[in-house]
């Protein structure tokens, strides 16, 4: 086979350089979209669970039937309406907008990507350092966000209706293998 010079690097090396890039390409790019998808999950549960915690605990909501029992009674209960299905639902319609108000963080030594709110609940200052705020890393937030609310609604819903410990470990790793390369991490980092 004969090889054209082209400068000091022949054909066939630039060929294999260039294969070698482009085998490398979709792990890079499924880590980013493991990080991103990861990052959406966990950053969905903090805000659902936020907000099931600024409901009144006093505030109930009938479920059941209206129909009337040939007995005369009705089979209707109330439920705590924070974990009811009918505001899960209604939350879920809408919270992936506050993706808008998270920020990239990228780990020094591992490069895997995180997402932090940069802007607080209640007001107070945040350190956003090394934090990267711009439209497109909300878009993509969003956009997995609303991808994971959609294709996993029931199991939100499932785990949410009930109050429970370590949500979004359970729901981002181990239900949905999402956050996978999480259950290696310590768990403070999570």
């Amino acid at each position: 086979m004969r090889t054209m010079r082209r400068g000091r690097v022949s054909i066939p090396a630039a060929l294999c350089v260039a294969a070698a890039v482009a085998a490398l390409l979709p792990a890079v790019s499924g880590r980013r979209s493991q990080d991103l998808h990861c990052g959406a999950c966990r950053a969905l549960v903090d805000e659902l669970e936020w907000e099931i915690a600024q409901v009144d605990p006093r505030k109930t909501i009938q479920m059941g039937s209206f129909r009337i029992n040939p007995d005369g009674s009705q089979s209707v209960v109330e439920v705590p309406y924070a974990r009811s299905e009918a505001h899960l639902t209604e939350l879920l319609e809408r919270i992936c907008e506050k993706m808008k108000e998270y920020g990239e963080k990228v780990d020094p030594s591992t490069h895997r990507k995180s997402y932090v709110r940069v802007i607080s609940h209640d007001g107070t200052k945040m350190d956003l350092s090394g934090v990267k705020i711009d439209g497109d890393v909300a878009s993509s937030l969003k956009f997995a966000c609303e991808s994971i609310a959609e294709e996993y609604e029931d199991e939100l819903i499932e785990f949410l209706s009930h109050e429970a410990d370590n949500v979004k470990d359970r729901l981002c790793s181990k239900r949905t293998d999402l956050c996978d390369h999480a259950l290696h991490l310590p768990h403070d980092e999570l």
